[in-house]
């Protein structure tokens, strides 16, 4: 079976030209003359390429462990005389490669036309091939050459070698224009308290018109309390600067259009080129709120911190605005939400239905392209998932974290754009591990609470800010046999969890409709009931020195099936994919990380 996005592709028409490719959304330049695009889907674990280099010869693309010929994994291909030409091989050292025994690389187009020629293939991302090169989330050497006709011999000089992060690529721009704007806090005593938010309302100073944020970089002064950073625009019912303590009730609590982000073990994160987010000109925010979350688990008194956000902008402004929308579990405080202790995987669900968005939108609501998805939970999360469904069915997973790490919450760019059309709903299922929990834990702000949050970059923007839901705890009652006048929290806390009662609770809060949450950037808000659609199981994919195992292709998976992999070093002889059955934190309605 041909994965889903591959066949895409096969329909998609090649092309050179600068017009972004939504499923080969990266660009970078080896060479003056040679242009590398490339896109990935780590849920059906392919990758793909297209090499376009100004010759009417044979093209050579390849991986080395150190830039040069010796161990490296090659592509050669061409229009000759005959036809095309493309073949797999690998190098031994600084000779002509051998061919691979077996070949792992999938030509989709070659294409010789106006003095260049443009060679577009893919290959699974974690190979089982033993003279294959394994992709991973560390920067790769690329290595390239080129010939002036079908003859393939020696390169001379058309060559070189590029490092590269296929899987975690950041643009890099450099506007002409560039200016940037701090947003921080000056000498902030943290108090001897586990968690604590503080929060700032600033004025932008006046700029020029409506310009464009394209890079966010953190400021950070102490990376053992600051755990995450938030700016928000805020309406125009904020007109007057402060800074306390958050959610005391003041009007800045009204700012919750998300402008940027930081999280724990994250670096800069930049934009891709074609977007940018809104600051400036007579339709933008004048004031912002600042949100900085300190962790302070051994409650020193007496620290201080001066941190903040960094945000590069530029008048030269991209075709589309950027919005980012929390979707996922809402967070709201008294609902009765409860995950027992002692469990080892216990799942939880929230639901984003947008045909509910024209209910609070004046305008037709687009089609929403997605760049990046930040996926959060807290302390005790262990998996999130974010599935897309359409017409009730899944069609792809928007993110996917298998091995989540609190403290490395780092926004990266996705490696295919993915399109969210009116009616479709997202499904954010999330795993906890409470096996060193003696009571329940509940939804909040704390690193000891829990969420179950995605949050999604995309464009063009939308005034939707949220786009949450909670299970309808009346029904739960209901079906659990109690009566809606009995106090939920207090019943879920003193309940006696075992085994079976964890599984039944866990069980009756999915099947329960959903109360779901719309929330626009004025806070005007509609609600609505929905219910969470089963999600596809991921795969679980095995390649040892079993001889039966090897050159299995992991692409033969099908269009939904995700990988979480553990890779060996290219030469090794296993490599294994587990099966499951980074992030950012973004405010959600009253209530936030």
């Amino acid at each position: 079976m041909i994965p889903l996005l591959l066949s895409l592709l096969l329909a998609w028409p090649p092309g050179t030209g600068a017009q972004q490719d939504p499923l080969m959304p990266f660009m970078e330049h080896l060479d003056t003359d040679v242009i590398l695009k490339w896109g990935f889907s780590e849920v059906q674990g392919t990758i793909m390429f297209q090499l376009t280099v100004k010759t009417t010869g044979w093209l050579g693309f390849g991986f080395s462990p150190n830039g040069g010929m010796a161990a490296s994994d090659i592509v050669i291909g061409g229009v000759g005389p005959n036809g095309t030409y493309f073949m797999d091989y690998h190098a031994t050292g600084n000779s002509f490669p051998l061919v691979d025994k077996k070949q792992s690389y999938n030509l989709l187009s070659l294409i010789e036309e106006d003095g260049q020629t443009t060679m577009t293939f893919w290959r699974s991302i974690y190979s089982c091939d033993e003279e294959d090169f394994h992709i991973t989330e560390i920067p790769v050497k690329l290595i390239y050459a080129y010939g002036t006709s079908d003859d393939i011999r020696y390169h001379a000089n058309r060559r070189g070698t590029k490092e590269v992060n296929l899987l975690k690529f950041m643009p890099k721009s450099s506007p002409p224009d560039s200016n940037y704007l701090d947003f921080v806090v000056e000498n902030v005593t943290v108090p001897a308290e586990h968690t604590y938010y503080h929060c700032k309302i600033m004025k932008v100073p006046k700029l020029n018109g409506k310009n464009h944020i394209y890079r966010i970089e953190p400021v950070i002064e102490h990376l053992d309390l600051v755990h995450h950073m938030l700016l928000y625009g805020c309406p125009s019912s904020v007109n007057h600067t402060y800074e306390q303590k958050c959610y005391m009730g003041v009007s800045g609590e009204d700012c919750i259009r998300v402008v940027s982000a930081w999280g724990v073990g994250g670096g800069a994160f930049e934009l891709p080129e074609k977007a940018g987010i809104p600051i400036g000109g007579q339709n933008n925010d004048e004031f912002y709120r600042l949100e900085i979350h300190y962790n302070n688990p051994a409650q020193e008194a007496g620290r201080r911190d001066s941190s903040g956000l960094r945000l590069y902008y530029t008048a030269q402004l991209r075709q589309h605005d950027v919005g980012i929308m929390t979707t996922g579990l809402l967070v709201a405080s008294g609902w009765g939400y409860a995950i027992p202790p002692n469990a080892t995987a216990f799942h939880s669900y929230g639901l984003c239905n947008t045909s509910h968005f024209s209910d609070i939108l004046p305008d037709p609501v687009p089609d929403l392209s997605v760049f990046s998805v930040v996926l959060h939970t807290h302390l005790a999360g262990r998996k999130v998932r974010a599935g897309h469904i359409r017409n009730g069915e899944q069609i792809d997973f928007l993110g996917l974290d298998e091995n989540f790490n609190f403290e490395m919450q780092q926004a990266t760019n996705l490696g295919n754009i993915k399109t969210i059309k009116p009616g479709d709903e997202i499904v954010v299922e999330c795993t906890y591990n409470t096996t060193n929990r003696k009571g329940i834990t509940q939804l909040g702000l704390a690193t000891t609470d829990e969420m179950c949050l995605a949050f999604v970059f995309y464009y063009p923007a939308i005034p939707v800010t949220s786009c949450c839901s909670h299970p309808n705890m009346r029904a739960y009652m209901a079906m659990m046999g109690k009566t809606v006048d009995q106090d939920i929290e207090e019943m879920l806390k003193t309940a006696a969890w075992d085994q079976a009662s964890t599984a039944v609770h866990e069980v009756t809060m999915k099947r329960v409709p959903q109360i779901g949450f719309i929330i626009d950037v004025n806070s005007n808000y509609t609600m609505y009931e929905g219910n969470i659609r089963n999600m596809t199981a991921t795969l679980s994919v095995s390649c040892r020195s079993d001889p039966s195992l090897q050159g299995l292709n992991t692409t033969q998976a099908g269009p939904l099936e995700p990988f979480n992999y553990n890779t060996s070093p290219r030469g090794s002889s296993s490599w294994v994919v587990t099966s499951a059955a980074g992030s950012v934190l973004l405010m959600l309605w009253m209530t936030v990380l």
